[in-house]
């Protein structure tokens, strides 16, 4: 009787335990020896790693905006888990953190247990390459609150750093080097104006993206994944996480006596809106554009809208999807890290005094 009382609003309760069988081991894959419960407790239980001497928690939350609209067109929804899970686990990185364990939370207009096992395949590979668990969330589904076959993803992940360890104020200073590692296109900002876009372009997701690329540019494009990847597949190539290469990096140099003064992942505001934030008070980021190559995909959406460059790179990532702030000396020893991890990393700008100036802007340097 409960079962059918839900039906008729709705709700599909069967559909709702279906998806949790589904959910389960690909939740199940990420966990690790501090996990203390399994799925389908009230809540997750994990200590902390072994032999901290003075562990703080890190916690950051985000979600992959209007991208999801994208997934949705093209009916593929196994990369945007990933999406969701780099927008949270390399927030947490950027205050020295070491991504600990992982929840999501799907809004859904009907319950599809295929879409949503797909969906959380994604945030499961995340949390693997991200050195996470994800170790519980949330399915809901709400009828008459969405367009029919809409959904929302969003994301919490919690990290663990030693006090003495963390970022915890920005300590980017004059001086300092900027190292950018390139991003994997468009990453999950800026889709509205994406979609925009595609609407005012009557833009086709299923076209070759070859094609899409010499009609707009006059090129052959450099992201697609396959020779024969459509426009869409393009548009859902998911974010790059850096989570693990970032930690690597900092220790790598710690051994060498090099210091780590932060870092900034490039989300929402791109470039200007968040290299300043790991600059410490008095400090200004001059940055080069010409110093890095610009993905196809980020060059044709900004053509198309109309955008020159600084303002493509305040509205999109601008080919950038983190930037470390290390010390000069440390530069050439980043990029040969980067290189053995085969990351893009270039020497993109550097630190100096702020004075009555912006926080951000851009100019050549030596």
């Amino acid at each position: 009787m409960i079962r059918e009382a839900y039906r008729s609003a709705g709700v599909d309760v069967e559909a709702g335990e279906e998806a949790v069988a589904l959910i389960r081991e690909r939740a199940e894959q990420t966990f690790g020896a501090n996990v203390l419960t399994g799925l389908g407790s009230f809540a997750a239980a994990v200590a902390m790693p072994a032999g901290m001497r003075e562990p703080v928690l890190v916690s950051a939350s985000d979600g992959v905006g209007t991208k999801t609209a994208i997934a949705q067109a093209v009916g593929r929804y196994d990369t945007i888990g990933v999406d969701l899970v780099a927008m949270c686990a390399d927030d947490v990185v950027c205050l020295g953190a070491r991504p600990l364990f992982f929840l999501d939370y799907i809004a859904v207009e009907h319950l599809d247990p295929p879409q949503v096992a797909s969906l959380v395949e994604g945030v499961s590979r995340g949390c693997r390459i991200a050195g996470c668990a994800l170790v519980g969330g949330e399915t809901a589904e709400h009828p008459g609150l969405m367009p029919s076959g809409g959904f929302d993803l969003a994301g919490f992940c919690v990290g663990v750093g030693e006090r003495d360890e963390l970022f915890a104020d920005p300590a980017g200073r004059p001086g300092d080097a900027l190292i950018g590692i390139a991003s994997s296109g468009l990453h999950a900002n800026g889709f509205s104006l994406v979609r925009k876009v595609i609407t005012d372009e009557h833009l086709d997701l299923a076209q070759p993206y070859a094609d899409f690329v010499a009609r707009v540019l006059g090129e052959a494009g450099d992201v697609a994944p396959t020779a024969d990847a459509s426009l869409g597949d393009v548009l859902l190539t998911p974010t790059q996480i850096y989570a693990s290469d970032a930690l690597a990096l900092r220790a790598h140099l710690s051994q060498r006596g090099l210091g780590t003064r932060g870092f900034a992942h490039i989300t929402g505001g791109g470039l200007p809106g968040n290299v300043p934030r790991a600059l410490s008070g008095g400090a200004a980021a001059r940055v080069d554009p010409a110093r890095w190559t610009v993905p196809s995909v980020v060059r044709a959406f900004a053509a198309l809208a109309g955008l020159d460059g600084a303002a493509a790179r305040a509205i999109f990532n601008g080919g950038i999807g983190m930037v470390a702030i290390v010390e000069r000396a440390a530069v050439e020893p980043v990029l040969e890290f980067l290189a053995g991890r085969r990351l893009a990393g270039s020497l993109i700008g550097d630190v100096v005094e702020r004075g009555n100036g912006p926080a951000y802007f851009e100019e050549a340097f030596n």
